[in-house]
């Protein structure tokens, strides 16, 4: 594995389109505790996509009426990679929260580790990430995310109301 430079100030300094996530927050959280829901491999990247929920929900003066009238109370997004290099996985998804940690290495890559009971992630990619498919819910008492949701992008909003199966690839290989 490469050299550790330094850890990385917070994720959304790498990302390429922050003022999406800017927007809803006066403080954008840390990965520190987030709800891992999937992760995609795209052979043609190599990319890998992270589907979380983040750990806190905006605040009421910055989510969109229809969020609140709607009562939701988790906020979901796609956070994109690309170069993957030295991928590894080992167990299952956790049903817990998990830490994203981010650490600098040289030549513009970050390593990303997610390591949490019986599960393991890590991997090399470029320090450029993207989020989107960014979107609203009411979580359900079980902590499911099979509910209507409600889109940031005017894109998602006309094509889905709730979370596409995993087969649709317009919206778990694109951001």
């Amino acid at each position: 594995m490469k050299e550790r430079l330094a850890l990385a100030s917070h994720w959304i300094d790498l990302t390429r389109n922050s003022h999406v996530l800017e927007a809803l927050y006066s403080d954008v959280p840390p990965l520190a505790s987030v709800r891992l829901r999937s992760f995609h491999l795209d052979w043609r990247g190599p990319a890998l996509t992270l589907r979380t929920d983040l750990p806190t929900y905006p605040g009421p003066d910055r989510v969109p009426p229809e969020w609140s009238e709607r009562g939701h109370d988790t906020l979901q997004l796609h956070v994109h990679f690309t170069a993957v290099e030295e991928l590894t996985v080992h167990g299952w998804i956790p049903t817990v929260p998990v830490g994203v940690s981010l650490a600098a290495l040289a030549y513009r890559r970050t390593l990303v580790r997610i390591a949490e009971a019986d599960f393991e992630l890590s991997f090399t990619s470029s320090n450029s990430l993207t989020v989107g498919h960014i979107s609203s819910y009411r979580i359900t008492e079980t902590g499911s995310d099979e509910v209507p949701h409600t889109f940031v992008s005017r894109l998602d909003t006309r094509m889905f109301t709730s979370l596409p199966g995993t087969h649709e690839s317009t919206f778990y290989e694109r951001v």
